[in-house]
């Protein structure tokens, strides 16, 4: 295993901060970066100079983001936290007094307006959306991390929904706080970060919203294990490489984790904050790693050694 302490970082820069607990980044072929703050309750875009303007002001707790087929920004929203300072850092606590469930959202980047598309699956209520990625078929699988009141937490689960507000569907559960969630570059396999566990896991995809039963009719889907990283890892959003590795954000270690398709750690890039939660990939060859340090309310970048796996739907030009 390979360590990268923060100085030997290449290229690591700041691109903006006084951002409000952000996580979701996503980057834009005009060079911005989408950033939704959970605390600030906002969809931002962040441009190359550091100049920050809101796209919409949201409710509840904005927590990921991802462009649609439509060009519309659907955004998890996990319904809040409340927060706290700590040493000049921002962290995140339990449900806030006015918490009243989670939900998925859909932004107009050109009029800022807000769309809420699902508040539960049929009689399944959404506790804590956290994250979502599209597949090619224009669907998006999402994770529920559920959420944390003062004495219990909700067991959590991934589920696979229409853009049209037409069809969801829970596909995995239980899970122990379900956090990032990635596509294979071939499509074939869904991936997923348990955060109270420091695992992640690998599900065979077989159609839209379709996974193939790991071990048959067990009263759990926890799919094929690809990595426990053991010791203390809470592991947070991912995004994947071109190579097909999943490079996850991993707290309280605070840096990007990145693991092989067989599952070997390939690296470990520190970074200047515990509370390191999101990555994505841009610029005009996806060597750029967009990096969250949310409890510093910073968005940096850094020189990535392979290019980022191209999106489905973004920056599309049809």
């Amino acid at each position: 295993m390979t360590q990268i302490k923060v100085e030997n970082v290449p290229g690591l820069r700041t691109v903006a901060t006084g951002l409000r607990f952000p996580e979701g980044p996503v980057a834009m072929a005009d060079g911005s970066v989408l950033v939704v703050e959970i605390e600030g309750k906002a969809l931002v875009r962040v441009l190359p100079d550091g100049t920050k303007t809101v796209v919409a002001e949201l409710r509840g707790g904005p927590n990921g983001a991802a462009i649609g087929p439509d060009g519309r920004c659907y955004i998890t929203n996990n319904g809040g936290f409340s927060f706290h300072k700590k040493n000049g850092k921002t962290l995140p606590g339990i449900a806030p007094p006015d918490y009243a469930g989670g939900w998925i959202e859909a932004v107009d980047l050109s009029t800022g307006r807000s769309e809420v598309l699902y508040r539960n699956c049929g009689d399944i209520p959404l506790r804590g959306p956290n994250d979502l990625v599209f597949d090619q078929h224009g669907g998006f699988w999402f994770s529920d991390c559920g959420k944390v009141m003062a004495r219990q937490r909700d067991r959590g689960a991934v589920f696979y929904a229409r853009t049209d507000g037409s069809f969801i569907k829970q596909v995995i559960f239980p899970l122990d706080g379900p956090n990032g969630v990635g596509l294979s570059p071939d499509d074939k396999t869904l991936y997923v970060a348990e955060s109270w566990s420091g695992r992640v896991w690998s599900y065979e995809i077989a159609g839209p919203g379709e996974i193939r039963r790991a071990f048959g009719p067990v009263p759990w889907e926890r799919g094929h294990l690809l990595i426990g990283l053991g010791g203390y890892s809470v592991l947070d959003s991912l995004a994947m490489d071109s190579a097909g590795n999943v490079c996850v954000a991993d707290i309280p270690y605070g840096g990007i984790t990145v693991i092989s398709p067989q599952g070997k750690i390939v690296e470990q890039y520190a970074m200047p904050d515990i509370f390191v939660t999101n990555i994505c990939f841009g610029g005009p060859d996806l060597r750029t790693a967009y990096i969250t340090l949310s409890s510093s309310g910073e968005l940096i970048a850094m020189d990535w050694p392979r290019p980022g796996l191209p999106l489905h739907w973004l920056n599309r030009k049809d």
